[in-house]
């Protein structure tokens, strides 16, 4: 286990972060994890310990979001494009420059959330229809995203919140597929790297604070009414959007 106080300084905040996040909106923190755990380790040893410890939030999330919170017609196209994203994601990894993809998918969701922002913070649009083949998409690029860079959630908001789902539906619905993420996600991160204990020990270490943040979030959720549990959802969605384009706008100049 490790034993330098910083570690535990800046990994155990970052981890109640992610955690509330999934407890409150479903997801949308990840993002912030791996730069977060980055100033206590080196970022490709944080994004593999994110991989077993967002698992690990799965049990306490699926607690608080059981299966009746979940939209089942909408995960019915989402969970095939998730895993399929995910697989190619491990294919193709060293294959396709991951810059260009996220610096694209970044464009787009900023442009998303700033029509939102820019109507005024209108309420999202009620009872749109399923939609096979953006869902199939947009669950696609986000097994690939999540898969490089911990980055999935953008493309699954983009989707799913002009759907205007209930506020525990639309989380319930992001845990249901991100609990499929992860597990093949994890597996495939075992796969290519599982022989490195230590890095498994040190993800241990931090999860003691998973339990407590989803708690948290869950508190949060509850509290939030849908049109301000939307407004910070986009918010969320827009940050890492942000996040994105400026990564891999500094990585493609540099």
């Amino acid at each position: 286990m490790p034993t330098d106080p910083f570690f535990y300084l800046i990994g155990l905040p970052a981890i109640f972060l992610v955690s509330l996040g999934r407890g409150a909106f479903g997801g949308g923190l990840a993002i912030l994890g791996v730069p977060l755990l980055a100033l206590a380790v080196d970022p490709v040893s944080a994004a593999f310990m994110m991989a077993p410890i967002v698992s690990a939030s799965d049990p306490f999330t699926v607690w608080v979001f059981p299966p009746r919170t979940w939209s089942m017609s909408d995960l019915r196209w989402l969970g095939p494009g998730m895993v399929a994203g995910l697989c190619l994601g491990a294919v193709f990894v060293a294959e396709v420059d991951p810059r260009i993809v996220a610096f694209g998918i970044s464009i787009v969701i900023l442009s998303f959330t700033a029509r939102y922002f820019l109507r005024g913070h209108g309420a999202p649009a009620r009872h749109t229809p399923v939609n096979p083949v953006l869902a199939f998409v947009c669950a696609g690029l986000s097994g690939f995203t999540t898969f490089i860079s911990h980055a999935g959630n953008p493309p699954i908001a983009y989707y799913l919140l002009p759907r205007g789902l209930p506020k525990t539906v639309f989380a319930g619905t992001m845990i249901a597929l991100f609990l499929v993420a992860n597990t093949v996600k994890l597996a495939f991160y075992l796969w290519l790297n599982g022989s490195d204990l230590r890095l498994l020990l040190m993800a241990a270490a931090l999860m003691p604070a998973v339990p407590l943040g989803v708690w948290a979030g869950k508190r949060l959720h509850d509290h939030l009414d849908q049109k301000r549990l939307y407004f910070w959802c986009y918010l969320l969605v827009g940050a890492a959007g942000l996040r994105l384009f400026v990564d891999s706008a500094l990585k493609l100049i540099g």
